[in-house]
Parts: structure tokens; sequence; C-alpha cells
């Protein structure tokens, strides 16, 4: 259907031959970007460096998942970080109280994030708007209440405290900082390569044409509320993924991580860095953390300081810094081809 939209039939051809060598260059750049990474421990013993990655990949897979709903469906999700939340804790727990191999822990923790995942979107993707956005948040501080509550078993208020178990697997020793840096950078790459080829698949565009217009996507005989759950099941999973890195980089989890502020800081990175490239939200976690880190150093009042780069952006740029450089080199581009 998105294909005959673009312009119909004779566009086919083209649009699915230059299909298989976009996904071969998203690979290339996966590869040299994990290179670089994984090459960074050996240029710099700076263990500060090494953990501002990890937080990087933490957040960055949390917010490019977001941008799953926000920027390529029209979703935009006020407990987004619910997900975030659930996935330190329910990788924490099933350590500490089962005693699994890690990967085991992993895919579990991503098992029970798709079934939750699915029974809530189930309800939130079938309202629309502001309606959506509300419904996300209150079931956020339902998630949030919860683990407060049930401190016998999440530990409440303190977190889930006493560590998070380590055991070596396959050689990889994740009690080691490296190595933890090497794995944290491998799952961030890897999240962000499935991101990339979901949004640039025949799904992804079916997305887009939901977010342009949801009615006549239904019209045209696509399924909208099983797409819009389907994304919702996937951002979940992504968002599940960052939060297992940060509950691995603290060894806990903390209430925090599913309060509302993290989706608060969600969308903000969104904005920071722009919801209408793909690396945009990779580049506001960036941003963002470097803002903290540096503005903490010199003042108790960095929530001023953060409000006031939001004002810069949503009143100033009115666009994300990526969305504004593709912008700005597009219409230099075009000023080019004209003389």
């Amino acid at each position: 259907m998105t294909e005959l939209e673009a312009g119909g039939a004779g566009t086919l051809a083209p649009v699915r031959s230059g299909a298989a060598p976009g996904r071969y260059r998203d690979i290339l750049i996966a590869l040299i970007a994990f290179a670089v990474l994984a090459s960074l421990p050996l240029f710099t013993g700076s263990k500060a460096l090494l953990d501002f990655v990890i937080r990087c990949s933490a957040y960055g897979l949390f917010a490019t998942s977001l941008n799953l709903l926000v920027g390529y469906t029209g979703l935009t999700s006020f407990g987004h970080g619910m997900f975030f939340g659930l996935g330190a804790y329910s990788f924490g727990l099933i350590m500490q109280k089962l005693g699994v191999p890690i990967p085991v822990a992993f895919v579990a923790t991503l098992a029970i994030t798709a079934v939750i995942a699915a029974v809530i979107g189930a309800i939130c993707v079938r309202l629309k708007e502001i309606y959506f956005a509300f419904v996300t948040l209150a079931f956020q501080m339902l998630i949030h209440s919860t683990i407060l509550s049930w401190a016998s078993f999440t530990g409440g208020d303190q977190g889930l405290r006493g560590g998070i178990p380590r055991p070596s697997f396959l050689g990889i020793n994740l009690a080691n900082h490296v190595h933890l840096y090497i794995a944290s950078c491998a799952l961030l790459i890897l999240g962000l390569l499935a991101m990339r080829q979901i949004a640039q698949s025949p799904f992804g565009f079916t997305l887009r044409m939901i977010r342009d217009n949801a009615a006549r996507a239904s019209f045209l005989g696509i399924d909208v509320w099983r797409a819009k759950l389907t994304v919702f099941v996937l951002a979940a999973l992504f968002a599940s993924m960052g939060g297992m890195v940060m509950a691995l980089f603290v060894s806990g989890a903390y209430p925090e991580f599913a309060y509302w502020t993290i989706s608060g800081e969600g969308i903000f990175i969104n904005m920071l860095g722009g919801v209408s490239t793909f690396l945009g939200p990779m580049v506001g976690t960036v941003l963002l953390l470097l803002l903290n880190d540096t503005v903490t150093r010199f003042t108790e009042y960095h929530g001023i300081v953060l409000g006031i780069v939001i004002l810069f952006f949503a009143l100033g740029l009115r666009k994300g810094l990526l969305d504004f450089v593709a912008e700005w080199f597009s219409q230099r581009r075009d000023a080019g081809k004209g003389h």
C-alpha cells in the first residue's frame, strides 16, 4: 500500500532493488561503530568515559525505542519509562531470586516485558492522542506505586539491595568493568541496528502512513490497531534492554527507574536530538547526559538550565539538533543544484 501511494507500480522495482544495499550499508556502519567503541579502552584508561558510554547505551536504547512511537507512529507516550524500570527490576529479581545464567535472565525479562506491554498496549492503542499519552502515564504510575508498596519483593523505596549476581558465561565476565562496557556497546549497536531495520522495512513505512493519516490507512486495508500494538510491544522490548543495561551498570534497580520523570527525560532527549532522523535520539542522549554532568558541577539549579535549553530548542530551532542540521544540509544541496 505504501509503495502504491508513493507513486504507482512503475516505482516498485527501484524501491525493492535498493533495499538490500541499504541493509548491508547499515550492517557495515554498525560493525564500524562497534569496532570504534570496543577499541576505546585500548586508548584511554578513563573509567569515567567508559561509564559515560554505558549510560549512553542504556538511555540511547530507551530514547530510540520511544522514537519508534513518537516519530514513526505519532504515538506520544508519557509512560514509556515504565518499561525501562520493568526491564531493570525484572532482570535484577530474576538474577537475585533464581540465580540463572545471564542470557536466560535476559530472555526471560524480554518475555515478561512483551506480555505486560501487550496487555497495556491492547488498552492504550485504542485511544487517540492525549488520551493515549495520559493512560500510558497512569499505567506507569501504577507500576511505580507497585514497586514502592511491594517492599518485601522489590525493596520498596530502597530499591533492590545486595547487588545483582554476574556469573560468567561464554568467557564473558560482566563483573569486569571492561567486559561490561563492551557488552553494553554490543547491546546498543544490535538494538539500534534492529530498530533501524524496523524503521526501514515495509512495516516501518506502514507506521508512517498511520502517523500521517490513520483513517486513510485503515481505508486502504491496514489493521491500524494491530500495527500500533506491534510497535508498542517492540518499543517496550528495546526500552527494557536499556533498563537491563542500567541495572547491570548500577548493580541494582531503584524506583526512580520507573518514575514518570524517566519518561519526561525520554521526551526531552527526542526534543534535543530530533524525531525525524533515526539517530536524533542518540544525539539527544549524548547532549542530555553531557548537560547533566556539566551543569551539576557548577550549580544545584540544573533544572533551570535544562528548562532554558528546552525553550531554546522549542522556540528557537523549533526542532531537534540533528533535524536542524539535516534540513540545513538539504537546503544547501538544493541551492547548489539550482545554481
